[in-house]
């Protein structure tokens, strides 16, 4: 016990006191600008004045060697703004340059990053591409994961020269949360190069480590200090024109509406963030899941309310790069206005959150109210109460730039309360970070606890991954978050060496194996599985994993020998094309046809950029189901090809077509065709024309008689969508 307690106690020192020396002698300082800045990607006069420097640092694909080209960036501040001026040198053939939608940059970029809390895990990420395209994003877990929903209002133009690009930025502080009252903010900037995937830092790093946000350096206030002013006000009146198809009648149904959004920062350090009678109606489609497993499948939630500023309630720890580590989802907010039995959504009426910084501490709150909605289910009819959701958060930073965290979620109806309490964190040193959580759910009926771990270190040398599950028997919490898995414990740990090469086409080497357990009270047999697998990449931006895993398992009362062999390649060799393949085959029990039998895939992605305006691509699927009897069941296939065009940066149209063809039919038994116009003609005011339409082979009603077999109209709808901010 003694020596469990001296190793805690190291890694938490290391934590703590880890951060290295790197890049001490990396400072800027932030002067006045002696007049007006005009951002239009020429550099005016006001930049003589500005602190500068041209020392960048590259970590791929050779990391430590010189850069090729060199990049000068700027800095200068005004009473309302800090700006950035970035002079990129290259030749004008070898910029690489597409004209995009916000947050879907390509090519050339750059990007400037400011820790404005000095607290050495978040930060705000300002990219602008050669083209002029805008991105932005907050840096979180000490720049180990990303939030790209943060959206915020800031200013920028590019200009192309024959010796190069130029790259002008504005941020207003009052679109920004800080701590005017600190000497310095944290800073670094980047430079991505297409041509030949030369990604450039300011600041240097470990190889092994990548970006971290606790090296970052400096931006010294010279004789300034930020201060926020106006109202910090952002109304956004929303104005919208349904037209939906009734299947029934035949006839088209218009339905104008008007909804409200609005942001409020009454100071740098609290937002507010209110929606009544939202309409998500750019949202496109879920692409189609194939799953065989006995647990629901899980939806990525991209409606913008519950996805701005969500990085508060999301648990501590959890790896988006690796996708190893993910804690329990304790707020899945698909549940809120979620699809009925017949297709129904429930109307969300109301929303609101709020979130902000007191001292070490970081605070949130959301709550929401959907209305009662009627539907079917067959010949049954069902009424879904109206219900008012909450959640609650707190983190508070610890030992340099680890956290501990509370979150409270819950759920009200008329018939029943729902609730979840968790406690979470995660440590955190230079290359390593271990984290927990622990929730208890509860409800008028029942109550129970889950709790999950994980711990993952990259070394020069070596890899560790580590992470385990806990259910408990009752533990409800589907009401509110997504927690399947009731009754199970799982482990997993894999460990393996690691070869990184300074010079030639490899550029990474991973091998390792271990094990896996997971224990289902349903089949009262705990899984025991061995994995060994190896990772390779090149520096030309491709790679490739190979895993194989295999041992004994339980499931409906079969036990048997399982084994499951993968294979996935990613490829990024090119500015212009970019693709991904997976494939696998597995001896399974498939609880959706109720048999152990094998189960194979084959798949993966492609996008072309055929113009700079154009880009066209698909991702295509199969899946294969073996009966015991070792004949096929059948075959899957799903196919989403699209195509975009975006005649001017902001503009875009976007043409998809989500498909599901059966080999046992030998036709195609349902496709989603979708349409989005959508032009951002001012800082987050949109116009937006969309059209969906959905088609299976559902059974319905032609002349009082019931029609199987026959493709039909499911969902027919056109929305038109203007959304204007009013920014004070």
């Amino acid at each position: 016990m003694k020596k469990v307690i001296l190793l805690l106690s190291l890694l938490f020192i290391s934590a703590a006191y880890g951060e290295g020396k790197l890049n001490t002698d990396k400072i800027l300082k932030l002067k006045r600008a002696p007049g007006p800045i005009k951002v239009d990607g020429i550099i005016d006069d006001a930049w003589n004045q500005a602190d500068s420097s041209s020392n960048f640092f590259q970590l791929s694909p050779y990391f430590g060697k010189a850069p090729e080209k060199k990049t000068t960036i700027k800095v200068l501040t005004s009473d309302q703004s800090i700006y950035c001026l970035f002079i990129c040198y290259d030749d004008p053939q070898n910029i690489t340059r597409y004209t995009g939608r916000q947050d879907e940059a390509g090519g050339d970029i750059v990007s400037f990053m400011i820790d404005t809390f000095n607290d050495q895990k978040t930060a705000y990420k300002f990219a602008v591409t050669a083209s002029g395209v805008r991105a932005d994003c907050r840096l979180l877990d000490d720049a180990r994961n990303r939030d790209y929903n943060w959206d915020g209002i800031w200013f920028s133009d590019a200009k192309i020269y024959n010796w190069g690009f130029v790259i002008e930025m504005e941020i207003p502080y009052k679109s920004i949360q800080y701590d005017g009252n600190l000497p310095y903010w944290g800073l670094d900037f980047d430079r991505y190069r297409a041509v030949n995937n030369e990604d450039l830092y300011w600041c240097s790093y470990v190889e092994n480590e990548g970006q971290r946000i606790s090296k970052f350096g400096k931006l010294v206030f010279d004789d300034f200090k930020p201060t926020s002013k106006g109202l910090n006000l952002e109304i956004y009146p929303v104005g919208l024109s349904k037209v939906e198809y009734n299947t029934e009648s035949g006839k088209y149904k218009f339905s104008p509406t008007v909804g409200l959004d609005l942001f409020y920062n009454p100071s740098p350090k609290l937002t507010l963030q209110a929606t009544a009678n939202p309409d998500f109606a750019q949202i496109e489609a879920d692409p189609y899941n194939f799953n065989i497993s006995r647990y629901e499948t899980y939806y990525s939630e991209r409606r913008p309310f519950f996805t701005q500023g969500n990085e508060i309630f999301m648990a501590s720890g959890r790896q988006n790069n690796s996708g190893f580590y993910q804690p329990l989802e304790l707020f899945y907010s698909r549940r809120i206005g979620k699809k009925l039995a017949d297709g129904t959504e429930v109307p969300l009426t109301f929303g609101a959150k709020a979130f902000g910084r007191l001292g070490d501490y970081e605070y949130g709150g959301f709550v929401a109210r959907t209305a009662e909605t009627d539907y079917s289910s067959g010949d049954v009819k069902f009424t879904e109460p109206s219900a008012l959701f909450a959640s609650a958060r707190v983190k508070k930073q610890i030992l340099g730039n680890s956290t501990i965290g509370m979150l409270f979620v819950g759920k009200q109806t008329s018939q029943n309360t729902y609730g979840v309490l968790d406690l979470d964190g995660a440590f955190r040193g230079d290359n390593w970070q271990l984290s927990y959580q622990i929730a208890s759910a509860f409800n008028s009926d029942s109550s129970d606890v889950a709790a999950s771990a994980g711990f993952m270190q990259f070394s020069d040398s070596y890899v560790i991954l580590s992470r385990s599950r806990y259910v408990g028997n009752k533990y409800d919490a589907n009401q509110i978050g997504y927690v399947p898995w009731k009754g199970t414990f799982s482990s997993t740990t894999l460990a393996g060496p690691r070869w990184y090469f300074e010079k030639g086409y490899i550029s990474n080497i991973l091998l390792f194996g271990g094990y896996s357990a997971n224990y289902e009270k349903i089949d009262a047999f705990t899984d025991i599985s061995a994995v060994i697998a190896m990772d390779m990449s090149f520096r030309d931006n491709w790679g490739y994993e190979v895993v194989f895993d295999g041992g004994k398992s339980r499931d409906a009362g079969v036990e048997y020998s399982n084994w499951e062999a993968t294979f996935s390649s990613w490829f990024n060799i090119s500015p212009q094309w970019n693709a991904n393949i997976q494939a696998g085959y597995a001896k399974t029990y498939n609880f959706a046809r109720n048999y152990l039998g094998y189960y194979s895939w084959f798949g993966g992605e492609i996008g072309l950029k055929a113009s700079k305006i154009l880009e066209i691509g698909t991702s295509l699927n199969s899946w294969i189901e073996i009966n015991p009897d070792d004949n096929i069941d059948e075959i899957t296939y799903n196919a989403r090809p699209y195509f975009s065009i975006t005649p001017l940066n902001d503009l875009n149209l976007r043409l998809y077509v989500d498909n599901v063809f059966l080999r046992s039919t030998n036709r195609m038994e349902r496709i989603i065709v979708g349409f989005l116009f959508s032009y951002q003609f001012s800082p987050k005011s949109w116009i937006y024309l969309a059209v969906n339409e959905i088609q299976d082979r559902s059974p319905y009603l032609s002349n009082n008689q019931l029609v199987y077999d026959k493709m039909n109209i499911r969902e027919r709808a056109g929305v038109f969508k203007i959304k204007y901010l009013y920014y004070f």
